[in-house]
């Protein structure tokens, strides 16, 4: 890359490039500075072509630095553009830059043109409003295109084309400002989505490896099981499983796929196990479930955002009807256009639009992936939030407490042949068996046939012909028929106590458990207590686990409610009962026994490090497993709610009092129309202001 070096102090460096940087190169030129790993912040002035960086002070660290630079060139920036498809972050210069040039040209016609050139100007910049006009009424809509067409139009039939050109310098400025709110609050998102770090279980010569999911290219074969997500587009070889593509399609049911059939990046598997062929690098598939993502979101309306757009297309006639009221009764185009120049509509369309995209916006920054603000409605009225316990108010990652041995077997025996077997599965509990074998350096190697994962319940397989399974006691002993003597139970309940208890057991004897210790996650007490300041009348705790294990966990959290014992069907269940009694439901989990009960519930909220059908029956994820992070969504949500009321009682109150000025000759065209849409500007401005946290 050619570059000259105009500034350096240590940790900072300022370059000049050999010219502008194209629109279409800057997040690829953005991205490949930040990949050098001593590179803390990279920013691009596109017109003057700079660059500023900020990096680690380190010995040596100025030279890398600069090797970096050396090191980029079309080709660096062509590989980043490839893995990003579209331009994800608007900058505030480029904002600034383009409201200076509408605001120059407008006034260096009015000053610098002879009056009727600037008029005929005006004129031929008017052609644009008319066509879209023209396009609505061809379409049979009376909308606020047609009023704009109208608005501007009588400014012309008054010879006026002053107040013509500020009218429509006005509605560029809006559309402008509307256009970058939304595009940066599309760029925040997917941005988000984007660092988002996934896996995928690669089949390499038999043997089977965990991978980034970045690294697969085509040809690769994965295995994908319950629970899962599909890294990337492909073709499933062998295996059938039922896999939800709701983030892609919309169908709210899973749908079946086995061997021939294609599978998409961003659907996950609900049950089974399918051995897929990567077709397309994950790169490119990511992107584009990102994108339908952002697309899905903007049809999922609040009813508040949704009541003041359809109440801004039925403003629109009305407009039209007091102009036309005004023009019989005063016989005065200066009061019909004062009708005219004022609409409530564009300034309710734009408020809310931007009160809503400044939400999803901050929601993204903060790591909530939001699915559409009729989420953050339904949270902000909410008044019962039930969680799940495991991985939400406990720690993702729970520790093997200990470790019994029964039957003969000794503790060694026990723990490698349940790694061996919760190895294929990325569920929290399985993965703490994995670590915990890893930790005491057991080795297991492949001996047992596949493995069948049974939801909210366990693993069943084969070993020796003989049958094995290892889960919870309900699959073990009740499902399975396990006998467990007096003398066993007693042993198990008072070496587990306050844990998990996790049964294994060979050929139909219990040869082992293992007692899985969740540790509470930090500062779920105080999350608790401020959601119930916040208007949570209800806080539940829903669990799998035994009656004992949950009381100790939901005294320490400080939940008031619980229950035990709980199937995915009971969860569901649960939640259903709720809404039946009339309380609108959070319902808060991670796992794939969570998904249906998530799916009922009013809104349904997704840990981050939970597995990826949870993610996508879930309407809002959370990027980590902070349950601040829920409190700070509540309260966004209620902001924004407030604020889409304020703004509609502003609009309304304002706009009226305009109106009133207009046609009682108070304030003159000009005036009610500079005021109309400066008004709205101001409105829009301080609905894109952060919300409470």
């Amino acid at each position: 890359m050619d570059y000259v070096v105009v500034s350096e102090v240590p940790g900072r460096l300022r370059v000049k490039l050999a010219g502008p940087v194209p629109a279409a190169d800057l997040d690829a030129l953005h991205r490949a500075l930040a990949s050098c790993p001593l590179v803390d912040r990279a920013t691009v002035y596109p017109r003057i072509g700079s660059v500023a960086l900020a990096y680690r002070r380190a010995e040596g660290a100025y030279e890398r630095v600069l090797a970096h630079l050396d090191g980029l060139d079309a080709q660096a920036v062509e590989r980043e553009r490839s893995g990003l498809g579209l331009e994800l972050a608007p900058r505030s210069q480029a904002l600034l830059m383009d409201l200076a040039v509408l605001a120059g040209s407008h006034f260096a016609r009015r000053l610098l043109l002879p009056k009727p050139v600037a008029a005929l100007v005006t004129l031929w910049r008017y052609r644009r409003f008319l066509a879209a006009g023209a396009r609505s009424l061809l379409s049979r809509r009376l909308d606020v295109p047609v009023l704009d067409a109208a608005a501007i139009g009588v400014s012309f039939l008054k010879r006026d084309p002053k107040t013509a050109g500020q009218t429509m310098l006005l509605l560029d400025a809006g559309e402008t400002l509307e256009e970058y709110t939304r595009a940066r609050s599309e760029g925040a998102l997917v941005n988000a989505l984007l660092d988002l770090p996934e896996t995928a279980q690669l089949l390499d010569g038999g043997q089977e490896r965990q991978v980034p999911a970045s690294a697969l290219a085509p040809g690769d074969l994965v295995a994908v099981r319950t629970g899962m997500p599909v890294p990337a587009d492909g073709r499933v070889v062998r295996g059938t499983a039922l896999v939800n593509q709701s983030t892609l399609t919309g169908e709210p049911l899973a749908v079946e796929r086995s061997a021939g059939d294609d599978v998409f990046a961003g659907t996950a598997v609900e049950d089974g196990e399918v051995v897929v062929e990567v077709r397309s690098a994950s790169s490119e598939t990511k992107l584009r479930s990102i994108v339908s993502l952002v697309e899905l979101s903007e049809s999922q309306k609040s009813q508040a955002q949704s009541r003041m757009e359809r109440l801004a297309d039925r403003i629109v006639p009305w407009s039209f009807f007091l102009a036309g009221a005004v023009a019989l009764l005063t016989r005065s185009l200066e009061k019909t256009s004062a009708a005219l120049m004022v609409d409530y509509s564009c300034a309710l369309r734009l408020t809310s639009s931007i009160a809503v995209l400044s939400a999803m916006s901050q929601s993204a920054r903060a790591g909530f992936t939001v699915k559409g603000s009729k989420h953050f409605e339904a949270m902000a009225v909410a008044d019962t939030v039930v969680f799940d316990k495991t991985g939400t108010l406990t720690e993702a990652t729970p520790e093997v407490g200990c470790v019994l041995a029964l039957d003969g077997w000794n503790r060694r025996e026990v723990l490698r042949l349940a790694a061996c077997l919760e190895e294929h599965f990325p569920h929290p509990v399985a993965r703490a068996v994995v670590r915990e074998a890893a930790r005491k350096n057991l080795r297991h190697r492949e001996r047992h046939a596949e493995v069948d994962y049974i939801v909210a319940h366990g693993i069943a397989s084969s070993l020796g012909g003989k049958r094995v399974v290892i889960g919870s006691e309900h699959f073990v002993v009740g499902d399975e028929g396990v006998p467990v003597s007096e003398e066993q139970r007693a042993r198990v309940a008072a070496e587990t106590e306050g844990m998990s208890p996790l049964y294994l057991a060979v050929d139909g004897e219990l040869v082992g458990v293992l007692g899985i210790r969740d540790p509470l996650k930090e500062g779920v007490a105080q999350a608790v207590g401020d959601l119930r300041a916040l208007g949570f009348e209800r806080v539940i705790m829903l669990t799998g686990d035994n009656e004992r294990t949950a009381a100790l966990i939901a005294k320490a959290a400080g939940v008031g409610e619980f229950a035990a014992n709980l199937l995915p069907e009971d969860k569901h269940a649960f939640v259903e009962r709720l809404k039946a009694e009339g309380r609108r439901v959070v319902m808060v989990g991670d796992g794939v026994n969570d998904a249906p009960a998530l799916s009922l519930a009013d809104v349904g909220i997704a840990m981050g490090q939970g597995t990826a059908v949870a993610k996508e029956v879930a309407d809002i994820t959370l990027a980590g497993g902070d349950l601040g992070a829920i409190v700070a969504l509540r309260r966004m949500s209620m902001g924004l709610m407030e604020r889409l009321d304020a703004s509609f009682k502003e609009v309304v109150g304002i706009n009226t009092a305009l109106l009133a000025a207009g046609i009682g000759g108070v304030v003159s065209p000009q005036a009610s129309s500079l005021l109309h849409n400066a008004s709205t500007v101001a409105l829009s401005l301080r609905n894109s202001a952060a919300y409470p946290r």
